[in-house]
């Protein structure tokens, strides 16, 4: 299945619990018990061992962003310098977890960049002082930025779901 779970639960069971969380995390332990063929308290046990091992990192929804409040999703890319100092990366992390619209952030390679954030914006003029903050809080070590828009209010072709991955992990 692609997924190496060491547990003391069997690693197939442990496999099928996670994929069936990822298609959805709402189903009570009940239900989950049903589909898997084992007990209500085991699939709690299960739950618990996952979150505790790191597996699963938390459980949470997914909503329409749009309907938040949130029109602009913002997917950034940016360049920092080679050589950032101990001091200048805990500052970026510092402000990183100090902003709630950032769902995202990690280091990164591609297109000529080393960072990535997705963000979240309630109108262009939140998301035009939120790139200025960040143009500001980072200019001594930011080389390059740039962003590329989606409009939340638009079609979206495909929405954001993990049960797509429990899915692929299934073939």
């Amino acid at each position: 299945m692609g997924l190496a779970l060491i547990t003391r639960h069997s690693s197939a069971t442990m496999t099928s619990l996670l994929l069936e969380l990822l298609k959805n995390s709402n189903r009570s332990d009940r239900e989950l018990a049903k589909v898997l063929g084992v007990s209500q308290p085991t699939v709690s046990r299960m739950k618990k061992q996952l979150v505790t091992e790191g597996t699963v990192k938390e459980f949470s929804v997914i909503p329409d962003f749009a309907k938040m409040g949130y029109r602009i999703m913002a997917i950034s890319c940016a360049k920092f310098k080679k050589i950032i100092t101990r001091d200048a990366n805990k500052k970026a992390i510092s402000w990183l977890h100090k902003q709630p619209n950032i769902i995202f952030a990690s280091r990164a390679q591609g297109l000529g960049m080393n960072a990535v954030a997705i963000t979240l914006h309630k109108s262009y003029a939140e998301y035009a002082k939120f790139t200025n903050e960040v143009e500001s809080e980072f200019a001594d070590q930011l080389e390059h930025y740039d962003t590329m828009l989606i409009d939340l209010t638009a079609p979206i072709l495909k929405p954001f779901s993990l049960k797509y991955l429990a899915k692929h992990q299934e073939t």
